[in-house]
């Protein structure tokens, strides 16, 4: 058992941050390596998380009017084309389907047919406004068509040279809107209405609290007139773009030849979104939260909530304790809670305690004869949702049988809140206002989010790009209006950007 325990331990997040996380996404058996490279296989504790994000989005998607299609993963080529700023975004990432069979290669094995090259190469979606704005063009005709509000889940493919799990990878999943409208105010109000959904989906949800804002015309979306942003402070200071909604304008109405016509009889080009978040979303919330024991899952996106560890010395003590525990099980189960009952008899306690924070399940529930004879057992939740007591190493609390179901819900109610307080309190902590350029040179090394004044040239953002690898993570929506000066070349600016190290 120890040495599997060994096997299982997480490289210290203070010895080596990458590799911590790395341990943590493989042994808590959220994802592995594909054979092929740069691409990942979502094991299934990964894509119920994956799964439950969904339902929670696609909700809040649906309650706004937004309905669900599909649309092909292969886009021809010249689509591509139409929109310039857009094809030279995306050409270096862009996988290309030059042939349609295989043949028998020289030597044994198989090579593409020559006889079957394709008329026009087949783009594999780096993203989708292309090949959705083609059908666009052809769906709508009159304002009455308008707004047309679509979503899909997918998968995308962006030829990545450096990957790392759920962060980059070539091959991931996302849901894609991308809606159009008669108006450019509607399309604003839709951009916002969306990264209001994103916000409230990451700080209620996942317990992270993020900064909203517009990216600045360097960091936008290609082919946006705006791109709007949620921002997160991972646990080693540096910046994780969480999710991004895009006003299009009309550049892409204008190459597809989206339009309508209004009441009036007249033709207008539509206006249009779109916005998008990924399965980046498990690294940002595994680098928000976890810790050097594992994995640590919000209770709200949790697919197992508690585990019950029953504990017994004896075959008459197993089965006193395994049938509360069998009861108790059914009860969480019938009250909507996710719960497993651990009752692996080669397992000691101990080594089932570790497995189960491995994986991050926000409560333990323990459970032993004292306790049956007791009529209560003992909740431990993955990280404190209060100050320790003297003496206490460890948060237990005490739960009557008769009411521990309501009582389990109070304390993953709890476990939620907690979570979010504590990441906004290390954000906060490292939050810090920035007036001189040579200070800020030294004191990125350290991470952080940098509110200084910019201003809003180009030569002084790529000057920092280059010389320190900090961008500009937004312009904040709430940052107060401020007359100050540029901490890089001194001339005038009204507002503090937020400047970070990211992934």
């Amino acid at each position: 058992m120890a040495k599997e325990r060994d096997e299982k331990a997480v490289t210290p997040r203070s010895e080596d941050y990458s590799q911590w996380y790395q341990d943590i996404v493989l042994k808590a058996e959220m994802a592995d390596y594909s054979p092929v490279k740069g691409c990942m296989v979502i094991r299934p504790n990964g894509y119920a998380l994956w799964e439950n994000m969904q339902r929670a989005l696609d909700s809040m998607f649906k309650a706004t009017g937004h309905v669900n299609a599909y649309f092909p993963i292969f886009i021809p080529m010249s689509f591509l084309s139409k929109e310039a700023e857009h094809v030279e975004g995306f050409a270096k990432e862009c996988a290309v389907v030059t042939h349609h069979r295989l043949g028998a290669a020289p030597g044994g094995g198989v090579q593409p047919d020559p006889d079957s090259l394709l008329e026009e190469p087949l783009v594999v979606r780096p993203t989708s406004e292309t090949i959705m704005y083609a059908m666009y063009a052809k769906w709508i005709k009159s304002y009455r068509d308008l707004p047309l509000l679509l979503n899909q889940w997918a998968n995308i493919v962006r030829w990545e040279m450096r990957t790392r799990l759920f962060l980059r990878t070539t091959e991931f999943l996302w849901q894609e809107g991308h809606t159009a409208h008669a108006t450019h105010e509607e399309a604003w109000e839709e951009v916002m209405r969306i990264l209001d959904i994103y916000r409230r989906f990451a700080e209620e949800w996942m317990a992270v609290p993020v900064l909203t804002g517009v990216k600045s015309d360097s960091e936008k979306f290609a082919g946006a007139l705006k791109t709007t942003c949620i921002e997160a402070m991972m646990q080693d200071g540096k910046a994780l773009q969480s999710g991004t909604s895009h006003d299009l304008g009309q550049n892409f109405a204008k190459a597809f030849d989206v339009k309508f016509q209004d009441e009036k009889g007249g033709w207008q080009y539509c206006w249009q979104t779109s916005w998008g978040v990924s399965t980046r979303l498990i690294g940002a919330l595994i680098m928000a939260h976890s810790d050097d024991q594992g994995l640590v899952i919000p209770p709200k996106l949790a697919a197992t909530q508690a585990v019950i560890v029953p504990i017994y010395r004896d075959d008459a003590g197993r089965a006193k304790v395994l049938e509360v525990a069998a009861r108790l099980k059914a009860d969480f189960a019938a009250a909507g809670l996710g719960v497993v009952l651990d009752d692996r008899e080669n397992l000691s306690p101990g080594f089932k305690y570790n497995e189960w924070e491995l994986k991050g399940v926000p409560v333990r529930i323990e459970i032993g004869p004292r306790d049956v004879e007791q009529g209560v057992c003992v909740a431990v939740p993955r990280v404190a949702t209060r100050e320790l007591r003297e003496g206490e190493k460890r948060q237990k609390e005490t739960l009557p049988l008769a009411s521990c179901v309501g009582a389990l819900k109070s304390l993953l109610d709890d476990l939620q809140k907690a979570l979010f307080a504590r990441a906004l309190k290390f954000r906060e902590e490292h939050s810090y206002r920035a007036d001189d350029y040579s200070a800020f040179k030294q004191d990125i090394e350290k991470g952080g989010f940098f509110y200084a004044h910019w201003c809003g040239s180009a030569a002084c953002e790529d000057k920092v790009k280059e010389e320190t690898k900090a961008t500009i993570r937004c312009i904040p929506f709430d940052g107060e209006k401020e007359e100050g000066r540029c901490f890089v070349c001194g001339a005038p600016s009204q507002q503090r950007v937020v400047w970070a190290r990211a992934y």
